[in-house]
């Protein structure tokens, strides 16, 4: 789950990082009364969850409220990369003098945190670590010990900070830290962190990802969701309990697992096919869920056959059998299906789908290969 760049930086100031003052507007006479409020230049930032909103026009300077509220007539209302710009941050603008780059993320390969920075900062860091790869400082913090102090103040050196700044590096850094850590985010990031006049360092710009699995120990955080950046598909897969992406293929697969979700996509495309999404029904599913999974997939018009792949362990085949006939009803479809029904309630299972004349295969190679061949002929 992505949070928009006030929400990050609020979350930030609350773990000691320093921010600039603003505050979000959903109008342009909010924006000129915020500007008039800070006084000074302000910059006016969309708040949209994609990249690359600068280069689209949807972040500008500022001298007064006047040309705030101008210019917030201008961003609101834009699309930028498909989503709609419904409310704008109004920040006082910053004399920047340097820009550093500092951010955490999960590395699954040392299965611990590690901070990423580096002196070149307010651009891409992937287009960084492609140009000047020696320019990237990474730090893995063992999430048993955590991040000492000597770890923050020896990165401070190695970004070539001054002494003036490294006090207050190591406490922004400490923060960022701490806000990664106790939001179970994915990814914590202040870029740029900028030098402004006084010998200052200021977080102006922030971005945090959230664990989806771990939302339900945050629902103060849960309820920032931004549901523009869903689709409606994606939406009801969330509000339903089912993993869901939408894929550009044209066969809608609906598995039981995430390990077997993978292999029957693998499947499908060693048989000349490619998926259309990967969908986790999970384990348990009743007849109603399975309804729901039915439905969002036969709601992309890209998918010219459904692939079932059910392991009944905990999920019963013949609720599975039950749910796809139950979404058939609620569903008016020409679609091609097959289904490969395995475990618990196996035989009950193939007996309702027969019942129904639904095609079903005894193996996942035989399903995947018949719905392949389905798709082509469709």
């Amino acid at each position: 789950m992505k949070l928009h760049e006030y929400q990050s930086k609020r979350i930030f100031a609350e773990y000691g990082v320093p921010i600039p003052k603003g505050e979000v507007a959903t109008s342009a006479v909010e924006a000129r009364d915020i500007a008039r409020k800070l006084g000074g230049p302000v910059v006016i930032k969309s708040q949209v969850l994609v990249g690359g909103r600068g280069k689209a026009g949807g972040v500008k300077l500022a001298k007064d409220p006047d040309e705030a509220e101008a210019v917030a007539d201008q961003i609101l209302g834009m699309d930028i990369k498909g989503l709609t710009v419904e409310k704008v941050l109004v920040d006082q603008a910053a004399d920047i003098k340097e820009e550093i780059y500092l951010g955490i993320v999960i590395d699954r390969a040392r299965q611990m945190p590690v901070i990423i920075a580096s002196a070149e900062g307010g651009v891409e860091i992937e287009e960084v670590a492609k140009t000047n790869p020696d320019a990237i400082k990474r730090l893995p913090v063992d999430p048993q010990v955590g991040l000492m102090d000597f770890h923050a103040r020896n990165l401070a050196f190695d970004l070539g900070l001054g002494r003036a700044y490294v006090g207050q590096f190591m406490k922004i850094l400490k923060g960022l830290y701490a806000a990664f850590i106790n939001t179970d985010a994915s990814l914590a990031e202040i870029n740029p962190l900028v030098v402004v006049e006084g010998e200052k360092l200021l977080a102006v710009d922030g971005k945090i990802l959230l664990d989806d699995n771990a939302l339900y120990r945050h629902p103060d955080l849960a309820e920032m969701r931004d549901v523009q950046e869903e689709t409606d598909s994606e939406r009801e897969a969330r509000l339903a309990g089912l993993s869901f992406v939408k894929l550009d293929g044209e066969i809608g697969c609906m598995v039981n697992g995430a390990g077997l979700a993978m292999a029957t996509m693998d499947i499908v495309k060693y048989y000349g096919g490619e998926p259309a999404n990967f969908l986790d029904i999970g384990g348990g599913a009743k007849s109603d869920k399975v309804a729901t999974a039915l439905r969002i997939i036969l709601r992309d018009p890209k998918v010219k056959a459904v692939l079932f792949n059910i392991f009944g362990g905990i999920t019963r085949c013949d609720e599975v059998a039950k749910g796809i006939l139950e979404a058939l009803e609620q569903v008016d479809t020409n679609i091609p299906m097959v289904a490969r029904l395995v475990g618990t309630n196996e035989e009950e299972g193939r007996e309702i789908l027969a019942a129904a004349n639904f095609p079903s295969a005894a193996s996942l190679g035989e399903a995947a290969q018949r719905a392949v061949e389905l798709a082509k002929g469709a």
